[in-house]
């Protein structure tokens, strides 16, 4: 559904905002276990959401329906919430890795390629 127009997205979004809901109320044990927030996992699959509206293409998957490609699409979005690079912007960090601080000079003196680690 690549062309649709912005206007068209927006509503089919809107239309499929409760796939959210119905994905967070599923796994809120799971997101609980994890200490993710619900904002940012909402905000999440959200993201997801409007990509997976953006991506489908009703000839190309095998005769899901918009409904099952979201569900699908914001299910693993879910699984990848937890991981670091979603939780602290790093990508080799810790699992659990609470309040961490770490100054600018310290990543200058320990590493010269700092940045590139950092950068998502």
């Amino acid at each position: 559904m690549s062309n649709l127009s912005i206007k068209q997205r927006n509503t089919l979004v809107e239309e499929h905002l409760w796939c959210i809901d119905s994905v967070i109320w599923q796994n809120y044990s799971l997101i609980q276990a994890a200490r993710l927030e619900l904002d940012d996992v909402y905000q999440s699959l959200a993201i997801r959401l409007i990509r997976a509206v953006e991506l489908y293409n009703p000839d190309n998957k095998a005769g899901k329906t918009l409904k099952n490609y979201i569900f699908m699409s914001l299910r693993y979005a879910l699984r990848t919430c937890g991981g670091s690079q979603a939780q602290y912007g790093f990508r080799e960090a810790p699992y659990f890795l609470p309040n961490a601080v770490v100054s600018m000079e310290a990543l200058e003196e320990s590493d010269p390629y700092w940045e590139m680690r950092i950068a998502a």
